[in-house]
């Protein structure tokens, strides 16, 4: 097999062939989703450019959307192990990463301590409901989201590889909740909107689920497949414009800084930080390689620029008083953000942002 050239850089045959697989996976992955799951395309996709790009997604939407179902299925097709966390007031950090026990020795009769994991110790995790339990609990997932570990007492416990937590929350019922710090919401490499189906997707809903219906859910990868496949995403080249580019995006929406707009200054009282440029960069270079490229573009950018940005802008009460979204705010400075490498190294505006 040739090798395949793309922004400069070559890749070997062995890379090459995991860049098939990874074309082959996607497909396999949505059929095997389609027997279960009708439509969600966009969300879909979202899932796997974030389990791809080694990130957690958080997914908000209302009651009976399927989102248990899809991110249960998501397991079965990729052959990980999975846990279902449902989040309550009274649920407790160990409740989540295990704890110690004393154990009796049956041979020598001595008591001696011993780990007992946790749910947290697999290669999905669904935080169902995540804004029911008190922040406590909820800061039980940030260093097992960040670092892969977790610390009980003094010992550390290295978390499964891969590993995956989606959680999910209901923006309709807010009352005994616990909304997500800012600091948790900015480990979600993306926020995730999961709306209502449309008419014909409905039907196909209804049609399905109110007669006897089985499904035939097959592996199509294992462990070992999707961190070849994650190691694949990081060697995608990037050309400084596309950097340029999305690092544009987020400085532009940090209040007080040079080359911040005007409706910037308005209505977002706190911008997105580094993650999000980092984010947007292995995002686009995943989303890449799932539509059949092997080059980042500023398309990916863009198309990432709403799941990575709406949980790290935070709009003030002139915006949530005029009915203005973050969503809206992204749309406003994508449109006024030039693509064109010359526009952004000759704009005085950008060219403040860069030296800055």
């Amino acid at each position: 097999m040739s090798t395949e050239e793309a922004g400069g850089q070559s890749y070997s045959p062995g890379q090459s062939e995991a860049f098939e697989r990874l074309q082959e996976a996607r497909e396999k992955i949505m059929e095997q989703l389609s027997q279960v799951i009708v439509g969600q395309v966009d969300v879909i996709e979202e899932l796997l450019i974030s389990l791809f790009s080694r990130g957690h997604c958080l997914l908000e939407g209302v009651p009976g959307l399927a989102k248990t179902l899809m991110i249960s299925t998501l397991s079965r097709t990729l052959n990980l192990s999975f846990s279902r966390i449902q989040f309550t007031p009274d649920l407790m950090p160990a409740d989540i990463t295990g704890t110690e026990i004393l154990e009796e020795n049956r041979s020598t009769g001595a008591r001696e301590r011993r780990f007992m994991e946790g749910p947290i110790f697999s290669h999905i995790i669904l935080a169902d409901e995540i804004n029911r339990t008190p922040p406590k609990t909820q800061a039980a997932l940030l260093e097992a989201m960040q670092e892969r570990q977790t610390t009980v007492g003094r010992v550390r416990h290295q978390m499964s590889d891969p590993f995956f937590v989606l959680a999910t929350q209901n923006p309709i019922e807010q009352e005994g909740t616990y909304p997500l710090p800012e600091a948790q919401q900015d480990r979600f490499m993306f926020k995730v909107f999961v709306n209502y189906p449309s008419f014909d997707e409905e039907f196909e809903v209804a049609r399905r689920t109110t007669t006897i219906q089985t499904d035939d859910i097959k592996p199509v990868m294992s462990a070992e497949d999707i961190l070849t496949l994650q190691r694949m995403v990081r060697e995608v080249p990037v050309t400084d414009h596309v950097i340029r580019y999305a690092l544009s995006l987020v400085r532009q929406t940090r209040v007080g800084y040079p080359g911040a707009p005007d409706f910037v200054e308005e209505m977002i009282a706190w911008g997105a930080g580094p993650r999000a440029v980092q984010f947007l960069i292995l995002g686009g270079k995943a989303r890449a390689l799932l539509h059949g490229r092997t080059h980042v573009s500023t398309d990916d950018i863009q198309a990432l620029a709403k799941p990575v940005f709406r949980h790290r802008i935070v709009v003030n009460f002139a915006a949530e008083s005029e009915g203005v979204t973050s969503d809206s705010l992204i749309e406003r400075l994508v449109s006024i953000t030039p693509t064109k490498e010359d526009e952004l190294t000759s704009d005085a505006r950008f060219q403040k942002i860069f030296a800055s």
